[in-house]
């Protein structure tokens, strides 16, 4: 077995740049975290520095085994935490995934609620829009419906919320104190995306714009919520946005927020419990956040 504290040395060294560096970050004389390199090269058979100049180099196998070596790490980071967890006496723990407008929106409000109902409960919220490798199931997740989707087995999806799209124009845009407008009457504007190309909410704005009868051209590739809205506020072009998303502006004079005709671009959101037979604060979770969305 490989010592797992040479093996954080060893990451940090690689991590900064050199074992002075390592030696700063973490602490240590740089003699002692010679030292433990030292000793992982005699555990692991492999040589992991060379002489480059006044330093060291990384070898191939160094770099092959830092990357190797990051699951061991998220692991052991869950084990730390469950150690702790005990250590405190609490006694339970609930993993909730969420996208990042349901972020800004609801998790404050629900992490709050939930730590005040039950304060032995260790929450963890992860951003479900990066794919996850390691660290605990998701007990709770919060999605954008996609047909065809397939839960975890035994799992529970509950309707959460609807959240039509509208647009975000330039306050001084021809349209912007109209009582609302349709995606056709956007057809010539810069179009700015707010996501990128092939997640789902890109998807179901494409298909509102095909049933309009054209095909947005995204002369600005934001990709992201808030730099969409503040190329809008800047008086670049046009975006159009989940309702939720939009909420992440703050009032501006300079930006109009106004509602969609059909063929209006809507996405749906499910909560899905992967245990909802014993996992009281998943449930629990979900009644809140069913209360906070209203």
């Amino acid at each position: 077995m490989l010592d797992t504290h040479r093996i954080r040395v060893f990451r940090s060294v690689m991590a900064s740049g050199s074992i002075q560096a390592a030696a700063d970050n973490l602490g240590y004389t740089p003699s002692a975290i010679s030292q433990q390199i030292s000793a992982l090269q005699k555990e692991t058979g492999l040589t992991l520095f060379e002489r480059e100049g006044r330093g060291l180099a990384p070898t191939a196998a160094a770099r092959a085994l830092v990357v190797h070596t990051n699951d061991l790490m998220g692991e052991l980071s869950k084990l730390d935490s469950v150690v702790t967890d005990l250590r405190e006496g609490r006694s339970g723990r609930l993993t909730i995934g969420y996208f990042a407008s349901a972020g800004a929106e609801w998790m404050p409000n629900l992490a709050r609620r939930l730590s005040a109902e039950m304060p032995d409960l260790t929450l963890e919220l992860v951003l479900n829009e990066i794919p996850r490798r390691g660290g605990a199931p998701l007990d709770l997740n919060i999605v954008v419906e996609v047909a065809g989707a397939h839960d975890p087995h035994g799992s529970r999806r509950i309707p959460l919320a609807v959240d039509p799209y509208v647009a975000l124009l330039p306050a001084d845009h021809p349209l912007a104190d109209a009582s609302e407008v349709t995606l056709a009457e956007l057809e010539g504007d810069t179009w700015i995306s707010n996501d990128l190309p092939q997640a789902i909410c890109s998807k179901i704005l494409a298909a509102s714009c095909e049933a309009a009868g054209f095909q947005p051209r995204f002369a600005v590739q934001a990709q992201d919520h808030y730099t969409a809205i503040a190329f809008v506020r800047a008086g670049v072009g046009i975006t159009v946005i989940p309702g939720l998303a939009a909420h992440l502006s703050p009032t501006d004079s300079r930006v109009r927020t106004l509602p969609i005709a059909a063929p209006q671009p809507v996405r749906h959101i499910a909560a899905v419990v992967r245990d909802p037979g014993s996992h009281r604060a998943a449930n629990r979770a979900v009644e809140l956040l069913l209360e906070l969305i209203g």
